[in-house]
This record gives structure tokens, sequence and C-alpha cells, in this order.
């Protein structure tokens, strides 16, 4: 599908602007990688229905969030990224909800619940303190959004919606792994087309 195809092609030249430190890039290639997503939301037909529409918010605050993210060394343009993000996981978990979730499934909480704290705990050292508390409430929220979209799975929705949640769930580790424990490109190799791929998922179980 070409939306699709638009993603891999501009990921692809994220990922080499990354490889060379190249800023220019990087500014050409990931909105329009982004942009890729959210056309492909509404190539899936989004508006036609309201899980699909707050779908469709949390995809254009992911692009905003990405963008954000650009900047290298700034610590505000992170922390606006960071809430634009929070935003993002806010609205899909919405989305969920607007689908309806089965209460059984939401027991995966537990077993998320017991990898993000530990890897918190590990992390937390690591993390500045103006950013402690907003990275907690962060992951907080993107643990319950994964474990909504298990609920919505359980309650009917296509797969798309618990592995691209997931998935996202994964790319925000390497995130995390990135900014604050300084892990290199090998982490932003897999990270990000982990990242571009939860979000085609979810934009396509529109």
């Amino acid at each position: 599908m070409l939306p699709i195809a638009f993603t891999a092609l501009f990921l692809a030249g994220t990922l080499v602007a990354e490889r060379q430190h190249n800023q220019r890039l990087k500014w050409i290639c990931k909105p329009l990688a982004s942009a890729g997503f959210i056309w492909t939301a509404l190539a899936a037909g989004a508006w036609g229905s309201t899980y699909g529409q707050v779908i469709l918010v949390g995809l254009v605050l992911s692009w905003l969030g990405d963008v954000l993210l650009i900047p290298e060394g700034s610590k505000k343009a992170f922390l606006f990224g960071l809430v634009s993000f929070l935003l993002a996981h806010v609205a899909f978990a919405g989305a969920f909800l607007v689908h309806g979730v089965a209460p059984l499934w939401l027991l995966a909480l537990v077993p998320l619940a017991g990898v993000a704290v530990p890897f918190h705990r590990w992390l937390a050292p690591k993390i500045p303190q103006k950013l402690k508390i907003p990275v907690i409430v962060y992951m907080a929220v993107i643990t319950v959004m994964v474990t909504l979209a298990s609920g919505a799975w359980g309650a009917g929705a296509a797969w798309l919606v618990p592995v691209g949640a997931f998935v996202f769930w994964l790319s925000d580790i390497s995130v995390a792994l990135d900014r604050f424990a300084g892990f290199g490109f090998g982490n932003r190799a897999w990270g990000l087309p982990a990242y571009y791929a939860a979000q085609i998922l979810l934009a396509w179980s529109t």
C-alpha cells in the first residue's frame, strides 16, 4: 500500500540521518515518515468511526512528538515531546475504551508492570531530576495503554491493536535507553523501525 511504502522510504532516510548524525536530513525525513502513518489511518477509513477518529488524534500527537524529539541535546524539546507522546498514549487508551475491553484481559497489567517496574529502577539513576516524575507518569500511562489494548483484543478487536500497542511500548524502551543510558545507533536501528511498525499497525486497525 502506498502510504506504508511512503513511511518505509522516509524511515530508511531517517535511519541514514541518524547513522550520519545529519540533522538536516533528519528534519526532512522524519516528519515525512511520521506523516505516512497518518496517511495510512486516513486510507484505512479512520474518519468512519469514533474509534478511528480517536486513533487519528493519537497519531497526530505522535507526529508532533517525533518533530519535537529531532533536536539533539535540548531538554525542553524532549520534555515537550514527552508530553506530546503522553497525550498520544492517552488518546490510544481512549480509543480502546471506545471499542470496549474485556475485564479479564486487563490482567495483562501484571506481567507488563513486572517488566516496567524493574526497568525503571535500573534507569532511574540516569534520569535528570527534572524529568524523574514525568518519566514515571509516562511509563505508567503507556503500560496502562498496552493493558487496555489487550482488553480490546479480548473484546474482539483485531490482533493489530495489542501487537501495535506492545511494539510501541518496546520502542519507547529504546527511546529511554537512547536518551538516558547513552545507547548508540544500534539501539535506534531497531527502535525506530519498531516504532513505525507500531504506528502503522494502530493506523491500519482503524
